[in-house]
């Protein structure tokens, strides 16, 4: 059977593709990155404009460029706007060829088209546009004000009828998807598209045998699958080669509660491919993530332009805590049989997982095993890429009153992270695995067990920190308190082995001008393993001066829907929301228990307008999670304050701070 299962997949790699699905995933991922940078063509007037100007501008340009070249050689530079409409109605392959056969009386390709975000000149371009719509600009200006309805450009030709206001609504939630980092990578993408080719073959194989089956790609082979579609012209030929006709590519269809026929397409589609290739469907990070995270109430085009003058900061802050940044991987596996136990065996079998000296994996899980149970069960953890992931086949006595303390142990077996990524060559596993034996067991042939795992390239962790509080609780001290209290709180700041980073207190300030204002002013002063003490933030006013006037750190209210927010304004913005935003969201309400006692740093800039968190913050528990280093000292910084400006009324951990700011 695995024999056959081989040349399954090796008949399916056979299919030809005339494009680079790397090269091409790579770039869509570019462009819709940039089109999530420009919200308003997801929906509303912007949305309808550009449809508007895919329709009876950049269709019947391209279709006069395709028949004579306005100028020999010239590649056309498409607007972002209308690429994003092309881009979705390419997405109906089998009706976008309808329609530009219908119109033009072939497929409008595009070879000699470059993406807007490739570009480096589009001067030719734009004058070609304005030569031939003068009253329209090339450029589209997404702050403008649209009329309700757009007339017909004057000598605009019949227009196409496909909903596209509707096809975009689909294709809309797609990059956040494919957003994650490991989809650039070049390795993943080589795999995805072996992968697409498996799709493909099975479709082949479905309708070779009169089969009607939904079949439903994971994400990896769906983005390969739009690339290959976004090249109309070669996705037909290829397709028609290899199947015999035009593939659909169906996404209407996104109900995907248990037994709607999204769902039950995929269950049979994982069901066909394990059968067809021997090999599991699902891969990690190719998964639905879920929804959306909810959009945050402003974006950088709310924000204040206006940054505060920046004093460049000295090495003393910058090399003032020394921390070592970890790698990690996020892994996926599945137990999927075993073979050749000790004769006269009985009772069930299941395995544990465990690894030894991990920061992020540091728990031992059982895991189900799909030939015993019949269910698939698939584990989903992530770890540091080295070490060992050690595997144990343990066996319950067929009583039903035996518990997992009784089980006995069949065999152990390890995988080598260390030997996988170093360097990185496949970014699955799938095999027999030989155990060693346990617990007295022997037999003429070894216990094999048949483990898929499925990893994700190394990237770096976020920094894991933890404030432990040293001393008393006292009242709010983001504003002046009495001058008796002139040490309030102090902390130490423990990276993930629990060494020491940092420790902080807070106090009077000891500057003589400081000295003649009442209520007292009050600075932070922290202490690094070097020794040396640094003065990390002054309270001026309503906020506070952090790291020698490098960051402004004060209450934002108009910036948050449910609760206070605050702002750390330098040479990047960050707002810090109430609760778990964006990437930290979760829409499992068991597992929303707590969450007023979060924050959530999140970044504003020309790369991420609407926002990237950097950061999430526990102040009941001081534990710190922290996405790029240059925000490390900040971040502790800033948390120190919002725990010791905090209280313990029933309004949050920040109750103290929001009841004085209501007084601003």
């Amino acid at each position: 059977m695995e024999k056959q299962q081989e040349q399954e997949w090796a008949e399916a790699q056979k299919i030809t593709v005339t494009v680079d699905l790397v090269a091409a995933a790579k770039q869509q991922l570019r462009f819709l990155a940039e089109v999530d940078r420009n919200r308003d063509l997801y929906d509303g007037a912007g949305l309808d404009r550009a449809i508007h100007r895919y329709k009876y501008c950049w269709l019947p340009l391209l279709a006069k460029h395709a028949e004579a070249p306005v100028v020999e050689g010239l590649s056309l530079v498409v607007p972002l706007d209308c690429e994003w409409i092309w881009h979705c109605h390419r997405l109906n392959p089998i009706r976008y060829k309808n329609d530009c056969e219908e119109l033009y009386g072939r497929i409008l390709d595009n070879k000699n088209v470059v993406s807007s975000t490739q570009a480096t000149c589009s001067k030719q371009s734009e004058e070609i546009w304005r030569s031939m719509y003068p009253d329209e600009p090339y450029e589209f200006n997404m702050s403008s004000h649209f009329p309700e309805k757009a007339g017909n450009i004057s000598g605009a030709p019949k227009s196409i009828n496909y909903d596209l206001v509707s096809a975009v609504k689909r294709q809309a939630p797609f990059f956040y998807q494919v957003s994650r980092s490991h989809m650039n990578d070049h390795l993943f993408l080589e795999e995805a598209a072996a992968r697409y080719k498996g799709f493909l073959h099975l479709i082949k194989r479905n309708w070779e045998r009169s089969l009607r089956r939904f079949c439903v790609p994971t994400y990896d082979i769906d983005l390969i699958w739009h690339s290959h579609q976004l090249n109309p012209d070669s996705y037909c030929k290829d397709l028609v080669a290899a199947l015999g006709k035009v593939l659909e590519h169906d996404d209407t269809d996104s109900d995907r509660t248990e037994g709607k026929k999204l769902d039950n397409g995929f269950s049979g589609t994982t069901k066909q491919w394990e059968e067809t290739f021997g090999l599991r469907y699902w891969r990690v990070g190719a998964m639905y993530r879920g929804n959306s995270p909810s959009p945050l109430p402003v974006n950088l085009g709310q924000l204040e332009t206006e940054s505060k003058t920046v004093v460049p900061s000295s090495n003393e802050y910058h090399n003032s805590i020394q921390l070592q940044r970890k790698m990690i991987v996020e892994i996926m596996l599945e137990i999927v049989g075993v073979r050749d136990l000790p004769h006269g065996h009985k009772g069930s079998l299941f395995a544990t997982l465990h690894k030894k000296g991990d920061t992020f994996f540091n728990i031992k899980r059982r895991l189900s095993i799909f030939s015993e149970t019949r269910r698939k069960w698939v584990t989903l953890f992530q770890c540091e890429p080295a070490g060992e992931l050690v595997f144990e086949l343990m066996s319950h006595g067929p009583s039903a009153l035996a518990i997992a303390k009784h089980a006995k142990t069949l065999g152990t077996t390890i995988i080598s992270l260390t030997d996988l990524v170093n360097p990185v060559s496949q970014l699955s596993v799938e095999k027999w695995f030989s155990l060693e034996s346990g617990s007295g067991f022997s037999g003429s042939k070894p216990i094999s067990m048949r483990i898929a795992l499925s990893f994700t390239p190394p990237r770096p962790a976020p920094y894991q920190l933890h404030m432990v509080q040293r001393g008393s609780f006292s009242n709010s001290c983001f504003f002046p308190l009495p001058r008796k209290l002139l040490h309030l709180r102090s902390s130490r700041i423990v990276d993930e082995t629990d060494s020491e980073v940092i420790t902080m207190e807070m106090r009077d300030s000891l500057k003589m001008e400081a000295r003649r204002d009442l209520p007292a002013k009050k600075e932070v002063i922290g202490v690094p393993t070097s020794g040396k003490k640094l003065v990390l933030a002054e309270s001026s006013g309503p906020g506070w001066f952090l790291m020698n006037s490098n960051w402004l750190f004060q209450v934002h209210k108009k910036f948050s829907e449910d609760g206070y927010a605050f702002e750390l304004q330098g040479s990047r913005k960050v707002i810090v929301f109430p609760g778990r935003k964006l990437e930290y969201e979760i829409n499992n309400k068991k597992k929303q228990k707590g969450k007023q006692h979060f924050m959530t740093a999140v970044e504003f800039s020309p790369e991420n307008p609407y926002g990237k968190a950097v950061a999430l913050l526990n102040l009941k528990s001081g534990f710190i999670k922290i996405n790029e280093e240059s925000l490390v000292l900040p971040m502790i910084v800033l948390v120190f304050i919002l725990s010791n400006c905090s209280s313990k009324a029933r309004d949050g951990p920040y109750g103290g701070l929001t009841t004085e700011a209501d007084n601003l």
